[in-house]
């Protein structure tokens, strides 16, 4: 079961991003500021960061700096930022994916799960006899 920590301090959003998770037989672990997920990354070791760019003390791509810092953690930036620029920036600051609020939950979950199973071990071949 794959834990996915949301970082995201809108509450109705965060409530929104459990469901979704749980809902798929994800576990979750959430942070409202910037601050909160740094500790939860230190207790926790999330296979998936969905981290939204507006925080109430930094900027989300503060948290995209820090993680790559020290792992290679599937994350995806969840915003309302729209400006193409605004993207490359993130991007190229380390985030492996881009989605923009107001979103669709099916594409979301696509999304996670395609990061969650590029990072999965391979299945072992099995070889017909």
């Amino acid at each position: 079961m794959s834990l996915v920590l949301i970082v995201e301090d809108d509450p109705g959003i965060q409530d929104v991003l459990r469901f979704l998770a749980e809902a798929n037989d994800m576990r979750v672990v959430a942070a409202d500021t910037c601050d909160a997920a740094i500790r939860e990354l230190e207790f926790q070791r999330p296979d998936l960061a969905i981290i939204d760019l507006g925080l109430p003390d930094r900027d989300g791509i503060h948290l995209v700096f820090h993680i790559r810092r020290w792992s290679h953690l599937p994350i995806i930036v969840l915003s309302a930022r729209t400006l193409e620029s605004q993207k490359r920036a993130v991007l190229q600051a380390g985030a492996d994916d881009y989605v923009t609020k107001p979103f669709s939950a099916p594409e979301l979950l696509a999304r996670m799960r395609a990061l969650l199973h590029r990072d999965s071990p391979p299945a072992p071949h099995l070889r017909g006899g």
